[in-house]
């Protein structure tokens, strides 16, 4: 399904910001839907538990600092069931230091919370990183830009990104939870 982002068309439209503002980043970028979901419930394992979705088919958007005098950021996406990898992968390509930003630089760059970044939207000028396997899945299931909103799309609706590009090696298979 895809959402309508004319207010005028959709009657969801205008009682909610945080919707208005996903539809309107996701306008023109083909199929997706938008997928409320109860902020308490944003972050990932706890989404899929409660929602019934495969952590396989969930993305995560990370934003990262590569350290210096002048610091650059990045916005990486990997899945749920990898690690990216700052240490090699993301310091490689800054070719600096690297780290994962703090929530408070992440919200500042993006306007948005941890629980709730979605590459959609994002400064033009920043980098977007997405880790090869999360291309592989058919379907996946990203931050809406608040912890109230998802997006489940085809990978492919990533290469829409003016700044996207896919990396091989970005995050590796976590090793699997004890239980």
């Amino acid at each position: 399904m895809t959402t309508n982002p004319d207010p005028a068309a959709d009657p969801a439209a205008g009682a909610d910001p945080d919707r208005d503002a996903l539809a309107a980043s996701l306008a023109g970028r083909g199929e997706h839907e938008l997928f409320p979901c109860d902020p308490a419930l944003a972050d990932t394992a706890a989404f899929c538990a409660h929602y019934g979705f495969a952590l396989e088919d969930s993305a995560n958007t990370i934003i990262v600092v590569g350290k210096g005098a002048e610091p650059v950021y990045a916005a990486c996406v990997v899945l749920a069931t990898h690690r990216l990898d700052v240490n090699r992968a993301v310091k490689g390509r800054f070719g600096r230091k690297a780290s994962f930003a703090s929530p408070e630089e992440t919200r500042a760059l993006t306007g948005h919370e941890i629980g709730g970044v979605t590459v959609f939207g994002l400064p033009p000028e920043l980098p977007v990183w997405v880790d090869a396997a999360v291309m592989e899945r058919e379907r996946i299931v990203l931050g809406g830009g608040s912890r109230s909103w998802k997006v489940i799309a085809p990978a492919s609706i990533l290469r829409t990104l003016p700044s996207m590009e896919v990396v091989e090696g970005l995050a590796n298979p976590a090793p699997p939870r004890e239980g």
